[in-house]
C-alpha cells in the first residue's frame, strides 16, 4: 500500500505543481506526519522532491520529472478519462484504484494531450448523483471486506463462502462457485453456481466472505453478457409475478417502465395516452408503481389491483376529509 501512496504522492505533485502537507494528506487520505516520512523516503530513493518555505510554501519536483506514456492519442485519453468518471466501480469497491489510474493516466500523457483531454473530460458527466428532479441516486453500501474476498475468489478462481441475506429471510452461509460480477445502475452482482445451478447474489446482501483455497467448478471461459440475459429472463418469467394493464400518460411513460420488469405490449389511444401491457415482480409491486404515478396512470387490469389502489386511495381520502 505504501509503494501505492507513494507513487500517488509524486503523481499529485506532478499535475499540482505545489502542494502542503495538509493537502496532500487530504488527497491521499493520510496524516500530515505520513505525508513528511513519504517525502523523506522519496528524497532518500533519489525522487527530486524539495520543500518551499513561506505562507504558500509547500512540497514540488523539480521541473521535468515525469514519464510519458506516448502510446495514446488525444481521443483514446478522452476515453479513458471519461471512463474513469463512471460509478460502475463503486459498485465492485474498485473507486479507489479507478481514481489512481486515471492520476496516472493523466500524468503519463504527452504533454500536448494532457491539458486538451482533461479538459474535454470536464465537459462530460456520466451518471450524476441527482436526476432533473433532484432526486438522489442512493448507491448501495458493500464493505470493502467483503468486495475483496469477492474479487479474489473470482479473479483466482475459487470456491466463496458468503454469508448472504435474501430478502426477507434470516443469513445463511452457503458455498459457491463465482462466475463473474455485474454491475446494473450501480448495483453489483454475483454470478455463481452452487450445487451445478446457477445462482445470482446482490453484493449488498453479502454480510461476509471468505474465500476458500479450493478450486470453483465453473468453465475456463464465460459470456457474462449472455449469462446475464439468460438470468434477467428466467427472474422476469418465474415466481409471483402479475401481469397489469395500464393506461399511462405518455409524460410518465418512463417513470412506469423504469420500475416494470417487461413491458409485453404497447399501443397509443384515441386521446394520445398509451395502453401498456407490463409485468411486476408480484402484486405488492404492481400496486406500489401504479400508486406513485397517481392521476397519470390507471389500472385497467387485473379487477384486483383496481379495487386494491381505490380503497387505498378511499382510505387517504377519510383521513384527510376528517377534521382536525
Amino acid at each position: 500500500m505504501r509503494a501505492d501512496r507513494l507513487v500517488s504522492l509524486v503523481l499529485l505533485l506532478r499535475q499540482h505543481g505545489r502542494l502542503s502537507a495538509a493537502a496532500l494528506a487530504r488527497e491521499l487520505e493520510v496524516s500530515t506526519r505520513t505525508v513528511l516520512r513519504d517525502i523523506e523516503a522519496l528524497s532518500a530513493a533519489g525522487v527530486p522532491v524539495y520543500a518551499e518555505r513561506g505562507r504558500h510554501g509547500g512540497f514540488a519536483l523539480l521541473p521535468g520529472f515525469r514519464t510519458e506514456l506516448t502510446g495514446l492519442n488525444h481521443d483514446e485519453a478522452l476515453a479513458l478519462l471519461v471512463a474513469g468518471s463512471r460509478r460502475g466501480a463503486q459498485a465492485f469497491g474498485l473507486g479507489s484504484a479507478l481514481a489512481s489510474a486515471m492520476l496516472k493516466v493523466v500524468d503519463a500523457l504527452p504533454e500536448s494531450y494532457r491539458d486538451t483531454a482533461a479538459g474535454a473530460s470536464e465537459r462530460l458527466l456520466i451518471d450524476p448523483e441527482t436526476d432533473l428532479l433532484s432526486r438522489r441516486l442512493v448507491d448501495e453500501e458493500v464493505p470493502d471486506a467483503v468486495v475483496a474476498e469477492v474479487l479474489r475468489a473470482v479473479f483466482a478462481g475459487h470456491k466463496l463462502r458468503i454469508h448472504y441475506a435474501a430478502l426477507d429471510r434470516t443469513p445463511k452461509w452457503r458455498t459457491v462457485d463465482p462466475i463473474g460480477l455485474v454491475t446494473v445502475r450501480d448495483r453489483g452482482y454475483l454470478l455463481a453456481t452452487r450445487s451445478g445451478a446457477d445462482r445470482t447474489y446482490r453484493l449488498s446482501r453479502i454480510l461476509a466472505a471468505e474465500e476458500l483455497a479450493e478450486p470453483a467448478q465453473r468453465p475456463d471461459r464465460v459470456d457474462l453478457d449472455r449469462a446475464w440475459q439468460e438470468r434477467s429472463t428466467r427472474f422476469r418469467t418465474g415466481g409471483d409475478q402479475v401481469t397489469v394493464l395500464v393506461r399511462v400518460h405518455p409524460a410518465r411513460r418512463e417513470d412506469l417502465v423504469g420500475t416494470a420488469l417487461a413491458v409485453r405490449t404497447e399501443e397509443a389511444d384515441a386521446d394520445g395516452w398509451l395502453r401498456l401491457e407490463v409485468t411486476f415482480q408480484d402484486p405488492r409491486h404492481a400496486e406500489w408503481a401504479l400508486w406513485q404515478l397517481t392521476t397519470n396512470a390507471e389500472a385497467l387490469a387485473p379487477q384486483w389491483l383496481r379495487t386494491s389502489l381505490r380503497d387505498r386511495a378511499a382510505a387517504i381520502a377519510t383521513r384527510y376529509g376528517e377534521s382536525s
